[in-house]
């Protein structure tokens, strides 16, 4: 009888533990729904409208993958490629391209990430996180400088951040 106890028992756990195992080996992430992606590159763009700014925006998910890309009428042709390459840029290295431009400086330990392919490092590219995790960056082109990009940048991120913390 005792033995029969620890046979159910022994099964019991070994049924217990196999679905965590199965978990573990599974990751979740949190990601940005079309419809919200597309609210944070509305925003950005009429931030920039309304400095006077025709720019491109883009919206990438964590990791890197194009969900939303606007240009305003006027905005340069190369404007849809750079706001792309700087959401990636900031997705990819998880930080801002305007600190990724201040610690790759020439002479620098960090200098030779301005060498890898489809990384921008100018400003304007910035991450979007949702209760300390990384769910997408957004990158905008076209502004008088790279300060200008990340005004508006932000300011999309700020017109959606009641959504985002969930």
């Amino acid at each position: 009888m005792n033995f029969r106890r620890l046979t159910v028992a022994t099964a019991l756990v070994i049924a217990s533990i196999c679905p965590l195992r199965a978990e573990e080996n599974l990751v979740a992430y949190k990601s940005l729904t079309p419809e919200l992606a597309f609210d944070l590159a509305r925003a950005a763009l009429n931030s920039c409208r309304s400095r006077g700014f025709q720019v491109a925006v883009a919206v990438v998910d964590r990791f890197g993958v194009t969900q939303v890309m606007l240009r305003d009428r006027f905005a340069g042709p190369h404007t849809p490629p750079t706001a792309t390459g700087k959401a990636w840029t900031a997705a990819s290295f998880r930080t801002s391209t305007t600190e990724l431009n201040a610690i790759s400086q020439p002479g620098t330990m960090q200098s030779g990430i301005r060498d890898l392919p489809g990384v921008v490092i100018i400003g304007g590219g910035l991450v979007v996180e949702a209760n300390g995790s990384l769910v997408a960056a957004v990158g905008v082109s076209g502004a008088p400088g790279g300060d200008a990009d990340e005004a508006c940048a932000r300011d999309g991120i700020d017109a959606i951040r009641d959504r985002l913390d969930f």
